[in-house]
């Protein structure tokens, strides 16, 4: 089987991993989920297997389905880490791999988002994202006070993935759209060259190549500038994790990747030419979106296949492991076949989600990218200093406030 050019990977993390009872592992340190040494070894694992980057998943409620009420069940992981802060923490001790934690936008000030990742960019030297999440769950809203949410039931959420959106939605990633678009101008709002830093002169920046953003929506009012300079590229990498129309039009609208759930290789074909016609309604312009797709990864081992480890863990749960993605369990090579399958209807690349991390954030390196490399699909190294320019992105981007005066 051809394949129409490079391949990208990403690597998704999640707590000890994707299955719920990924933590009762022998090798995955659930004592250890909340050290800083946990979370750098995972991604400099995932950094030797040359991924693009890795996501790191976040929310504002304990791991569990955000919108339906709080399980009682004691026998999952029920405690997170702050993902942006995981990425600080991990960045120096890190060199070619992208960092992209999720950030949720209902109950947070898209000032306070710009800065946060305009400063994990500068502690990365140039390799921050931001993963988009509008957060939409009553439990979240509880936390705040300043916005009611709807209880939703199971039923209910049985509409959303048959593509029917009600009316709290809508505004939802409406919100999710000023939000991004804030906090893009945000970064815009110094100059490259603002900072003068001239000691003879007493002028630390030129005031004329700072500005107002004087944004005025329905959902926020911002005058800015931000206090952080113009990251190291100037605009870091957006992404957005994606299932309909509506949250494919937010990301055309405002991102640079999404990431998508393909279950077959009909609905394969069908979200690509969704995710077109989405930028095609926003009028989208310039660099089409990167579309990855989502995957569970169960790889098969030494001593027990990936199908078995599934078997496995579901006992051990209690019940069969579903997913909005696609499941996969077997080979490196089975594997291989399938991501250029899907690349070769249009994909950019592929975001895997390891069903037991530390299991198989190791196996994607010592498995999957050795038989990617036989193929000559997938680098030997990284060829870039940023993460826009590992992701083929444009590394100059213009300052839209610069350009104004121009």
């Amino acid at each position: 089987m051809t394949s129409p050019g490079p391949l990208h990977l990403a690597i998704a993390l999640d707590g000890a991993g994707w299955h719920p009872a990924a933590w009762r592992e022998p090798r995955s340190r659930p004592h250890e989920l909340t050290s800083p040494r946990y979370w750098t070894e995972l991604v400099t694992t995932a950094e030797r297997a040359l991924a693009d980057f890795v996501t790191i998943e976040d929310s504002l409620t304990v791991p569990g389905d955000a919108l339906l009420p709080a399980e009682v069940r004691t026998d999952r992981v029920r405690v997170r880490l702050d993902a942006h802060l995981i990425a600080a923490r991990v960045a120096p001790r890190t060199a070619n791999i992208g960092l992209i934690p999720t950030i949720t936008t209902a109950h947070t000030e898209p000032f306070h988002v710009s800065a946060a990742v305009a400063t994990l960019d500068y502690t990365s030297r140039g390799r921050a994202g931001w993963q988009v999440k509008a957060s939409g769950g009553a439990a979240e809203a509880g936390h705040f006070g300043r916005r009611e949410a709807p209880v939703f039931t199971e039923d209910d959420l049985a509409t959303l993935h048959d593509g029917r959106l009600p009316e709290y939605f809508e505004q939802l990633f409406d919100d999710a759209a000023d939000h991004v678009e804030v906090v893009r101008r945000l970064w815009d709002s110094w100059e490259d060259d603002a900072e003068i830093r001239d000691v003879a002169t007493r002028r630390f920046i030129d005031r004329d190549k700072v500005h107002h953003i004087d944004f005025t929506g329905e959902h926020f009012s911002v005058r800015g500038p931000s206090i952080t300079p113009r990251p190291p590229q100037g605009q870091p990498v957006v992404a957005l994790l994606a299932h309909q129309r509506v949250p494919y039009e937010l990301a055309a609208r405002g991102g640079d990747l999404v990431f998508v759930t393909p279950a077959d290789d009909v609905r394969a074909q069908l979200i690509l030419d969704e995710v077109r016609a989405a930028e095609v309604a926003v009028d989208r312009s310039g660099e089409p979106l990167h579309v990855y797709a989502d995957l569970v990864v169960f790889l098969d081992g030494d001593s027990e296949s990936g199908a078995d480890r599934v078997r496995r863990l579901n006992e051990v749960d209690g019940g069969e492991f579903v997913s909005d993605a696609a499941v996969f369990t077997g080979s490196a090579e089975d594997l291989a076949d399938q991501l250029v399958a899907w690349q070769s209807l249009g994909y950019t690349g592929f975001r895997l989600r390891p069903g037991v991390a530390v299991d198989d954030v190791e196996a994607i390196g010592s498995s999957l990218v050795p038989v990617l490399q036989r193929r000559g699909i997938f680098r030997t190294e990284y060829s870039a200093s940023t993460l826009r320019g590992t992701l083929g992105l444009p590394v100059s981007v213009p300052n839209r406030y610069a350009a104004q005066q121009a």
